[in-house]
């Protein structure tokens, strides 16, 4: 009898200890969690400012499709949970409306997205190469498609290398290879330092190829 009523004891008691550990220490925790999980678009996001300035990861955007392209247009929008702003009223808003150019994002102007560079590409070759680069539309401009997207750009990188100073050594000193050591050939350096500029041919070659700017940086880069 003692042994059954231990039994009938115990299974309540077991019951209620997993009661009580589902109650009071899962939910508790995944609620934690939830209440304390702070979204990363909300470092870009100021708080109290106008909604209209606000950057674009800060809110949604319904897309107007059917607007004139190069045109103005007005979409409506609202803030991303958390997000706090205001009107021009400083009251606080949730929806509002927004004025932009009709444009997709890979069609605005140069200057209002930055592109990553390529140091690898040849900017002197024949005809000019290009590079695959990764754009980023900068924040407060608005467009219409993906912010981020490809785009082909020409290799425009410097190493640093003057055009005015290259021409200058290839008139003064180049039979002693001067402009080509400056601009890191020394192969051809060595050549014409060792046959005299090729008997002065070589010399008033190189003057004029680097003058019109066909012969440029043994890097490939551009000249300041």
């Amino acid at each position: 009898a003692g042994s059954l009523m231990t039994t009938k004891l115990s299974q309540p008691q077991s019951t209620l200890a997993k009661s009580l550990t589902s109650t009071s220490t899962n939910a508790p925790y995944f609620k934690a969690l939830e209440s304390t999980e702070i979204p990363p678009y909300l470092i870009n996001c100021p708080s109290n400012g106008l909604c209209s300035r606000l950057p674009p990861d800060c809110m949604t955007c319904n897309t107007n499709y059917s607007c004139i392209y190069g045109k103005t247009a007005t979409f409506d929008c609202k803030v991303k949970p958390h997000v706090h702003c205001v009107d021009e009223n400083n009251r606080e808003q949730e929806d509002f409306t927004i004025n932009m150019t009709c444009q997709f994002c890979w069609q605005l102007a140069t200057s209002d997205y930055v592109c990553t560079n390529s140091t690898n590409c040849m900017t002197v070759s024949c005809p000019r190469q290009r590079y695959n680069a990764t754009c980023t539309v900068r924040d407060h401009i608005h467009c219409l498609g993906n912010r981020v997207f490809p785009k082909m750009l020409y290799c425009n990188w410097t190493g640093g290398y003057k055009w005015s100073t290259a021409l200058a050594l290839s008139i003064t000193l180049g039979g002693f290879g001067a402009d080509r050591f400056y601009l890191g050939q020394w192969r051809e350096g060595l050549g014409k330092l060792f046959s005299f500029g090729g008997l002065g041919i070589w010399t008033l070659i190189d003057v004029l190829l680097i003058g019109v700017g066909y012969v440029g940086p043994a890097d490939g880069s551009l000249y300041i």
